[in-house]
């Protein structure tokens, strides 16, 4: 959340200067220069990262409950 919020600040702070300036196509080059920065160090989404984890879990509780059934069935089989 912090990240979030830190980058929605300076979102709005680069925004407000700009506004002050004469210069108009400087937002649209930090824009372009900050989407290529991110990019290169191949950041994920915290909400795709959520959905993945809960991918995971329940990957794990499947795995958990067919090793239980697996062993139940060797249990009754050995005589």
């Amino acid at each position: 959340m912090a990240d979030s919020d830190f980058l929605q600040e300076l979102r709005e702070r680069i925004s407000e200067a700009l506004k002050a300036s004469p210069i108009e196509d400087l937002e649209k080059n930090l824009h372009a220069l900050a989407a290529a920065f991110f990019e290169r160090f191949d950041l994920a989404l915290r909400e795709d990262l959520e959905v993945q984890k809960k991918l995971l879990e329940r990957a794990q509780a499947k795995l958990a409950a067919l090793e239980e059934r697996v062993a139940q069935l060797e249990a009754r089989g050995k005589p």
